[in-house]
């Protein structure tokens, strides 16, 4: 009765409409601050038992304790992403993007309880990840799960996650505004004004409830740091610079985990464990080497409490974070951690384990400013200002360069910090290491995992669009190619002959030599007086741009760009010299009307379903059979009666068509109906004696 009366607000009010949407985005956010809160302090109890009150297995293990917890840990987590929901594997944001690209922002509801339980049980038993991943993508869960059930559109269901995800970063870090930036600048770049608004009105209340349950103090208790000279700022940039380069070592090495433990040919409800084995390998061998004595936990920020003496690679972290920013740690140890934290946070979420990336990237940051500090402190003790205002600034470098997104990481840490004078360095800092790192490495820490799938996110719809189009669907599988012995002559007779502007060339073993087009045949002819010497193989450009036909056509757009080329020979991915087919630019234009047809018939099935729940509407699928007096009749024909919605016509070739009053019904037209019950009989009477489907 409410969705009902929600629904109806929505599509016949459209003033009302956008009230529905902003109470439901505060909802979402609200929704999303109580579940922030009961994750937190179910870590708080998770890490109570498995370190504090469980004195026997210290008693007992000793420091071995530091292997046994994470390994047990990893034994559950393990058969929650095997057997619950896969989706809670790894750090969640890039789960978020690729359903709002590729689903309409639709995530299972399991997701929420899954996510939870499985991030609460590695961060609590010493897992190396973050709390922002599970939530925001348990926010934006709740999101989508809200536009679902008031069966709103495709976009205002992204919106609702968009809205989930900015809470849970407002909710976990008591940071509204860097969650705003987060949604905008991270999960969706086209946002429209209005649907900014949602954002932020989800924001704020997340992080009301968030102060209400957790209190409204800063991440953070530092003392007030200033730019000691405006000569420091380029000390700053060099840390931008070293930053990016962090960054980058951080994202590639949790890549490279990821990519070994899906290869490894071991159940997916063993492989956390072995990544806490190897975690807590790290963190025993790091204990014994700093000689740091386990003993019991002290209360952290937020309602989080951690042991202090833990190995530092183990959590969150932000324990140590408070000490290193307030100089107190050494710089040896600082310049360990730099290379230690994403190793281990690379062993927990690569191997499937739950959390997210946030956290550890703040960590490493504020290790590499640190150690930076200390070290420009010892050349330039005029200029340099506190050690711990350089490990500040790390802290939104090395997110900015690991994101790709600068504005979200300076808001985070000045939300965290509360302290404006820190703000010009933070912009400079994290400018620098989002541009310079994106120079050096085009994916971001959220983006390379879906690249690795075929699921590009930056650069807009229409390659959105063919996302799920694979070249192999659309190339041309038999090319004319021409072989490199062959005279130059003979090259000119085959342009004359298929009309064609380039061909592969084939060497002597029918491997791939190169590529030729009309435009060096035409440079050839004004360059030389005399071509009946010449071979193909003199004029070929060899080692040529290439595409694998299980990639999807984005790529081959991708690699066409740079040199404006327009057709690339795809060959075998295990043998990269051999010929499979040829890709150009009208193949190109063939495989959007593929995802465009695609994308339209997923819409239709999702809607489809969507309308098979309401009690009042039935559906109708009629196939049209050769003896029908239908045939060859337009739609306006038909007669059909009011109540009664021909929704699509399927043909033979499936080709899906939306009907209006001149499309002529053929034979095989796969006819949808949608009919009110009172019209069902008049339905039959008009479609009497077809097949209904």
């Amino acid at each position: 009765m409410i969705r009902k009366f929600l629904r109806n607000l929505v599509d016949h009010h459209p003033p009302h409409g956008n009230l529905v949407h902003m109470f439901t985005a505060a909802l979402v956010g609200a929704g999303t601050g109580l579940a922030a809160v009961f994750f937190i302090r179910l870590i708080v109890f998770i890490q109570l038992i498995a370190f504090t009150k469980a004195e026997f297995f210290s008693s007992l293990l000793g420091y071995g304790t530091f292997i046994f917890v994470p390994v047990l840990g990893g034994l559950v987590v393990g058969p929650i992403v095997a057997f619950w929901a896969a989706e809670a594997k790894g750090h969640g944001v890039p789960e978020v993007m690729q359903a709002i690209v590729l689903h309409g922002g639709r995530i299972r509801p399991r997701v929420v309880l899954a996510k939870i339980m499985a991030s609460a049980i590695c961060i609590g038993t010493g897992g190396s990840a973050g709390r922002e991943g599970p939530i925001i993508q348990v926010g934006s869960a709740l999101g989508s799960i809200a536009g679902q059930w008031l069966h709103l559109s495709n976009e205002q269901i992204k919106n609702l996650v968009a809205c989930g995800a900015a809470a849970g970063i407002a909710a976990t870090f008591n940071a509204p505004i860097a969650g705003v930036a987060f949604a905008s600048e991270v999960l969706m770049t086209e946002m429209q004004v209005s649907m900014f608004g949602n954002v932020a009105i989800a924001s704020v209340a997340a992080s009301i409830v968030s102060r209400v349950y957790l209190g409204a103090r800063p991440a953070f208790d530092l003392p007030s740091y200033v730019l000691n000279s405006p000569w420091e700022i380029l000390l700053y940039v060099v840390l931008g610079l070293l930053a990016a380069l962090v960054g980058i070592m951080f994202t590639r090495m949790l890549n490279f985990s990821e990519t070994l433990f899906d290869n490894l040919k071991v159940p997916l409800t063993l492989k956390p464990a072995i990544g806490a084995l190897c975690l807590g390998l790290l963190g025993f061998a790091y204990l014994r080497l700093g000689g740091s004595i386990y003993h019991n936990a002290e209360d952290f920020r937020l309602g989080m409490p951690l042991i202090e003496n833990i190995p530092h690679v183990f959590g969150t972290g932000f324990t140590f974070i408070e000490k290193v920013l307030q100089g107190k740690e050494s710089f040896l140890l600082l310049l360990i951690l730099i290379f230690l934290k994403p190793l281990a946070t690379s062993f927990t979420l690569g191997s499937g384990n739950s959390g997210g990336v946030f956290a550890p990237s703040l960590f490493t940051g504020a290790m590499l400013g640190g150690a930076f500090g200390y070290t420009v402190k010892a050349i330039f003790p005029d200029i340099a200002g506190g050690v711990g205002a350089y490990a500040l600034v790390g802290m939104a470098a090395v997110f900015a360069a690991a994101a790709h997104a600068p504005f979200t990481s300076m808001l985070i840490v000045f939300e965290m910090s509360n302290d404006y004078h820190m703000i010009l360095p933070l912009m400079a800092t994290a400018m620098v290491a989002s541009t310079f790192s994106q120079w050096l490495h085009p994916e971001s820490i959220y983006t390379l995992k879906l690249s690795k799938r075929g699921v590009r996110l930056e650069t807009g719809r229409d390659l959105d669009v063919m996302q799920g189009v694979n070249v192999e669907e659309v190339m041309a599988h038999s090319p004319v190619t021409v072989h490199k012995d062959q005279s130059v002559a003979d090259l000119y007779a085959t342009f004359q002959e298929t009309n064609l502007r380039g061909f592969p060339v084939m060497s002597s073993d029918e491997d791939l030599y190169g590529m030729v087009t009309l435009q060096d045949m035409e440079r050839t002819l004004s360059e030389y007086d005399n071509i009946k010497k010449l071979k193909i193989g003199d004029i070929t450009t060899t080692n040529p741009v290439t595409v694998f036909p299980d990639e999807p056509v984005w790529t081959a757009i991708r690699r066409m760009a740079p040199r404006d080329l327009a057709r690339l020979p795809v060959v075998s991915r295990h043998a990269s010299t051999k010929l499979v087919g040829l890709i150009s630019r009208s193949e190109i234009l063939q495989a959007y009307e593929v995802g465009l047809m695609r994308r339209q018939h997923s819409q239709l099935v999702h809607d489809r379903m969507a309308l098979r729940k309401m009690v009042d509407i039935k559906f109708r699928e009629i196939r049209i059979r050769k003896d029908t007096p239908l045939v060859g009749k337009s739609v306006a024909d038909l007669r059909i009666p009011h109540g009664v919605n021909l929704v699509s016509i399927e043909r033979k070739d499936g080709t899906v068509y939306i009907p209006h009053g001149g499309t002529k019904i053929e034979v095989g037209d796969l006819i949808t109906l949608l009919v009110r019950q009172a019209r069902i009989d008049e339905v039959k009477k008009i479609f009497e004696g077809h097949n209904e489907q």
